[in-house]
């Protein structure tokens, strides 16, 4: 299932607004607010690349203040938690 995290960049004072309208989007399975350089990080998943493509580029980019984006598409296949790592205690 094609999967994304995006790291967005805010307006000042506006990262409880923005949370909320990430929130609304279906695709959105994560979301949550951080300290750094990035304000938001978001976990989006779809059926589709093309419908992830979209949700990123038609959806959170166009939220009112949101100032810039970072979007890291994940590979397939690589990663994840398969049976190996279940099974160990972190």
């Amino acid at each position: 299932m094609p999967t994304a995290y995006v790291l967005i960049n805010c307006d000042l004072g506006s990262e409880e607004e923005i949370l909320q309208e990430i929130r609304k989007l279906p695709e959105v399975t994560e979301v949550s607010g951080v300290y750094g350089v990035y304000d938001i990080i978001v976990k989006i998943t779809s059926d589709s690349m093309d419908k992830l493509r979209e949700t990123i580029t038609w959806h959170v980019r166009r939220i009112d203040k949101v100032r810039s984006t970072l979007t890291m598409i994940v590979i397939e296949g690589q990663g994840g938690r398969d049976k190996k790592y279940q099974a160990m205690s972190f």
